[in-house]
């Protein structure tokens, strides 16, 4: 099992280094094909009646700066990326959430960094890294702001004995096997003998694969606080957890862990759903 296409998620208004960097990091360990792509919708300008004209020519307008803008990013993308890796280009003038999610279909992995947590802000020209981890139906690696590239050295697995947390260790085994550290995890007000066999099973599935894991079982009630005090201590580069969420009103809500390591901006988060 290995990652054959990975998607780089750019934002429009950048900077995208960070992301290419580790992107093509991993696709050269992996020996994939590394597609580039950008999205952003333009605004609809607010006016009356007898501005309609005007708004459409100022939309046009911006799809236009947009369509410019996608250029020079995709020259950036390849100068990066200094053919190391086979690489392919992809843009869509709509909202980038809704055509992220379309284009994971054509990958193995999407990476993607953000710079404000769970919700990026602007809908039309950033994707929502929470609403695509729900969505897609690929893991979801998002690249932090200050982490050391590429990511993977040393790996804690948020260990919660669920569906989405089953999905996420399967879908990291490429990374885990050339990680130098893996620690498999839980945090729960009470250890018993149920959640110390949850976390064994798990290392020994890992072990199967190659992949040398420990693990760690911690009582606490502050699950998300004492997740992360852990993270610290062991200097990881990379958290691999399952994403919990719903969907209210078209907005997701996430439970509590989730929402805490999407909001951790130095992490690198791999997350599956």
């Amino acid at each position: 099992m290995s990652y054959k296409s990975i998607l780089v998620n750019l934002d429009i208004d950048g900077p995208i280094a960070p992301v290419v960097t580790a992107a093509t990091g991993l696709a050269l360990r992996s020996d994939a094909r590394l597609i580039g792509f950008c999205a952003a919708d333009a605004y609809l300008p607010v006016t009356g009646p007898e501005g309609a004209a005007l708004a459409a020519e100022v939309m046009q307008q911006m799809r236009d700066d947009d369509r410019r803008r996608f250029e020079e990013l995709r020259g950036e993308f390849e100068k990066l990326v200094a053919g190391a890796v086979e690489t392919e280009w992809r843009s869509a003038s709509e909202g980038p959430t809704y055509a992220l999610v379309q284009t994971s279909r054509a990958a193995d992995l999407i990476i993607t960094q953000a710079r404000r947590g769970a919700a990026t802000g602007d809908r039309a020209r950033a994707a929502d890294p929470g609403s695509v981890v729900l969505q897609a139906g690929r893991p979801l690696l998002v690249v932090g702001a200050d982490a050391p590239q590429p990511p993977g050295r040393k790996v804690v697995v948020a260990w919660k004995d669920t569906r989405e947390a089953r999905r996420a260790v399967m879908d990291a085994v490429p990374l885990l096997r050339t990680a130098e550290d893996v620690a498999v995890v839980t945090v729960a007000p009470t250890i018993d003998d149920w959640a110390r066999e949850g976390i064994a099973d798990v290392a020994a599935f890992l072990a199967r694969h190659g992949i040398a894991a420990r693990s760690e079982a911690i009582e606490s009630s502050q699950e998300s606080e004492s997740l992360l005090e852990f993270i610290d201590g062991h200097d990881a580069d990379l958290v691999v957890s399952g994403a919990y969420g719903h969907s209210r009103l078209r907005e997701w809500a996430f439970g509590g862990v989730t929402r805490s390591l999407l909001d951790e901006l130095r992490l690198n988060r791999f997350m599956s759903s």
